[in-house]
């Protein structure tokens, strides 16, 4: 009957696997020292990261484990718990999984080489059945392999999500100037950043481009613009960048940003190292707050100065405004912008006339009319440079700051 014979074919299996599982369990110390030879020649990670003696140690307990689950029923098997526990192992020293795996094939390798050798030594009679049983053999290899493939990609992923956690909270103390001259050198080896070194900080204010930092979420991570390090952070509002320039400078930082940058951007000076981030910091968020917000912008600090104090000081740049430019600001509408547009325009053109005609489209008397009412209406005089910086940084505030 051909279910006899398949149940013949079964105990033949099973009697090759008991025989077979058996006396490889006598020889445990050099099956496991033949697969650490094997596993240690071939792969440098094994041998840097694994000591020989706990690789000995875990090698000899998980053949011992593997090879013992062939006599024993499914519900008593422990070979899969122990793929997981060595695999969580393997993961938290940083071993590849490629070298994981491949120590699973050799393992395969040498379970089987040692049945074969064993048959033909001691049962030649059973070679057709040892054949039968290969299927069995490699089949439950692959299942370990299989299981710890899964369970280190989990906890790989459990450690990276550690690891950004750390990065990122150094990131912030940093930011934050919440730090010390620790935190710094363990950032700087997080981050693989130097300690010390020209950076600068460049905040955006959100909506921004659709950058990495949006899609990666929360967390920190790098990018390069030419030879600089950009390392991002998502804000609540802003994002913010920390700039490490090595040899580049502020202009090309900017040129190289500006293609990108969909709304208000400031930078702050070159600070000399990481521990000075945070006051970076504060000065990218002013130069930005100097954007008056018509479109994308980046703004230089160091080139936005005058506008940066009138943003810093909003209560004493707004009694300014009114002791300055109050009668004008009380004209109609149609009648005050004319007039600040031009004295705007007067102020870019550095007191030409003519330029500032060319700008608003008008004669150059028209310019001079305008001018002298803006005198007629502040009680100052763009001919003296106390006044003229009266006019403009009142001027600044009116573009800046939405309650004056």
């Amino acid at each position: 009957m051909p279910v006899k014979r398949n149940e013949h074919v079964d105990d033949d299996i099973r009697h090759v696997l008991r025989i077979g599982a058996a006396r490889l369990l006598e020889r445990l110390p050099e099956l496991a020292d033949d697969l650490v030879g094997r596993v240690r020649e071939g792969d440098e990670a094994y041998r840097r990261l694994v000591s020989v003696e706990e690789h000995w140690q875990s090698t000899e307990e998980g053949l011992r484990i593997g090879i013992s689950a062939i006599l024993q029923p499914p519900e008593k098997r422990r070979d899969l718990e122990f793929a997981r526990t060595m695999a969580r192992r393997r993961a938290e020293q940083g071993l590849p999984m490629d070298s994981l795996m491949r120590m699973y094939r050799l393992s395969a390798q040498v379970t089987w080489a040692g049945f074969v050798d064993l048959i033909e030594r001691e049962h030649p009679e059973l070679l057709g059945a040892l054949v039968r049983t290969a299927t069995h053999v490699w089949h439950a290899i692959d299942r370990q392999a299989l299981t710890a493939a899964e369970t280190y990609r989990r906890r790989e992923k459990e450690l990276l999500g550690r690891g950004n956690e750390r990065v990122n909270a150094l990131l912030d103390d940093l930011l934050e100037g919440t730090g010390d001259a620790a935190v710094a050198r363990s950032a700087a080896a997080a981050l693989d950043l130097p300690e010390r070194g020209r950076y600068a900080v460049i905040t955006i204010r959100l909506p921004v481009r659709q950058s990495a930092a949006q899609e990666a979420g929360d967390d920190a991570h790098p990018e390069t613009l030419g030879a600089m390090r950009l390392v991002w952070r998502m804000r609540t509002q802003y994002e913010v960048a920390v700039v490490a320039l090595g040899e580049g400078t502020l202009e090309a930082l900017v040129e190289g940003m500006t293609p990108v940058v969909c709304s208000s951007a400031g930078v702050s000076p070159v600070v000399d190292g990481l521990e000075e981030l945070a006051s970076a910091r504060k000065l990218a968020e002013l130069a930005m707050r100097t954007c008056a917000g018509c479109g994308p912008e980046i703004a230089r600090l160091d080139r936005r100065l005058p506008a940066a104090l009138v943003v810093a000081q909003p209560e004493l740049s707004g009694r300014l405004t009114s002791e300055v430019l109050g009668a004008l600001l009380a004209l109609d509408a149609p009648d005050r912008e004319v007039l600040l547009a031009t004295l705007s325009a007067w102020l870019r053109c550095e007191g030409s006339a003519a330029r500032a005609a060319g700008l608003l489209y008008c004669h150059r008397n028209t310019v001079f009319n305008r001018i002298r009412r803006v005198e007629q209406l502040t009680g100052r005089s763009v001919s003296r440079p106390r006044d003229i910086v009266e006019l403009a940084l009142a001027l600044e505030a009116v573009r800046l700051l939405p309650a004056v």
